[in-house]
């Protein structure tokens, strides 16, 4: 069994930064990809990023604001938002990929207000 937590969300102003970081324990092995989704009320869970064996991809609608990145050594992949927008409000959720199973934490609320 693999556990995902998350943390680093919260209130922050439009332009604002908020790095999330995920801390994956357990049987962590065959890993295929590690990724960042969100929820806003009333939509969809989409996928924000995602990194596989050191390769990224980011949604459109981040890209050149947020940068995925992950330490092996740590078992943990962090999300770096910056120029935050109103729009980027959601829970936000790790997510790993594995031979055996496809994981997912318990989110983390982001908020962008002034």
């Amino acid at each position: 069994q693999v556990q995902l937590v998350e943390s680093g969300g919260g209130l922050v102003q439009p332009g604002g930064s908020l790095r999330l970081s995920c801390v994956a324990s357990g049987s962590i092995f065959s890993i295929y990809a590690m990724r960042w989704y969100r929820q806003a009320p009333g939509k969809q869970r989409e996928l924000v990023a995602g990194i596989y064996a050191g390769n990224t991809n980011y949604a459109d609608s981040v890209k050149g604001r947020f940068t995925i990145s992950g330490d092996n050594a740590k078992n943990t992949v962090y999300l770096q938002m910056n120029s935050l927008k109103p729009e980027d409000t959601a829970v936000y959720y790790c997510n790993l990929l594995s031979r055996v199973g496809d994981y997912w934490g318990q989110g983390t609320q982001v908020t962008v207000s002034s």
